[in-house]
């Protein structure tokens, strides 16, 4: 069993930057697969970006060059660095993890891009 715990979320002006984190109990975090997705009001949930055990890195097109996820498999930690934020940014951002049939989903932590 593995539970999610994000933070980092807020109020930040467009062009700005936020880091979000998400913290992981449990064991065996360096197995997961970490993820970070986000749903806007009215919209889909979309995949923001990804990464495999391994470390390597996928990211949705609409956040390429403005946005890093990275791990700390001591920390068991995720993150999410957010660099020009744009309106169209705001969501609810929530991580995940997958391990063969396991997933697990945190919370959530809202972001909210505005002047």
């Amino acid at each position: 069993q593995v539970q999610l715990v994000e933070s980092g979320g807020g109020l930040v002006q467009p062009g700005g930057s936020l880091r979000l984190s998400c913290a992981a109990s449990g064991s065996f975090f360096s197995m997961y697969a970490m993820a970070w997705h986000r749903q806007a009001p009215g919209k889909q949930r979309e995949l923001v970006a990804g990464i495999t055990r391994g470390g390597n890195t996928n990211y949705a097109d609409s956040v390429k060059g403005r946005f890093t996820i990275s791990r700390d498999n001591n920390e068991k930690t995720v993150y999410l660095q957010m660099n020009g934020l744009r309106p169209e940014d705001t969501a609810v951002y929530s991580c995940t993890a997958n391990w063969g049939l396991r997933e697990y989903w945190g919370q959530g932590t809202q972001v909210t891009v505005s002047s």
